[in-house]
């Protein structure tokens, strides 16, 4: 099969391609946060015919996802309901995490969770239920959807600095992901 790509300049390298369906990038090269972003991220969506894996029925897929920077603002004001103090922006890591349904095995996998966080120096500062709306889900998806939660993690004291934080975070996923 004969190359079609052009050739390395500047940040474009071939060597980097790769076949992906539906995908889109919607960026500010300056860093700057907008709305307008987050928008423009869901038309993309809506114009995509294929946006990965689909199941038998119109509303049954793999579902999609966004990037985006951390929501400082919306997690100061939402995550009190939750019982959650959050230091400031930088001072913490949020991730979101898929549950079973089964509230034993959810509570189980928590403490797992908790239990790695603790072991890297790291503090729970808690767990957030993510609101979330299945309507529209069709009968496979919804019989497979798991429960969504958000748990925010504080940065402990042996971390000297954001980037190092920013490790910390990836090895804490990591250790969860192989537990």
């Amino acid at each position: 099969m004969q190359n079609t790509y052009p050739p390395a300049q500047g940040l474009y390298d071939p060597a980097n391609e790769h076949d992906a369906c539906g995908v889109g990038f919607v960026a500010n090269i300056k860093g700057r946060k907008s709305h307008a972003i987050i928008e423009n991220g869901l038309t993309i969506l809506k114009k995509l015919v294929h946006r990965g894996a689909c199941g038998c029925e119109e509303n049954t897929g793999d579902g999609v996802g966004m990037l985006v920077q951390m929501p400082h603002t919306f997690f100061k004001r939402v995550c009190p309901e939750a019982g959650i103090e959050l230091p400031e922006y930088g001072e913490y890591g949020a991730g979101l995490v898929f549950l079973p349904i089964d509230t034993e095995q959810s509570k189980r996998i928590e403490t797992i969770i908790e239990g790695i966080i603790t072991a890297e120096g790291q503090t729970v500062l808690g767990w957030r239920v993510v609101p979330t709306d299945s309507s529209s889900l069709g009968p496979t998806a919804s019989a497979a959807e798991p429960k969504f939660k958000q748990i925010f993690i504080g940065r402990g004291d042996n971390i000297a600095d954001a980037m190092g934080f920013e490790r910390k975070l990836f090895v804490i996923r990591k250790l969860v992901e192989n537990a």
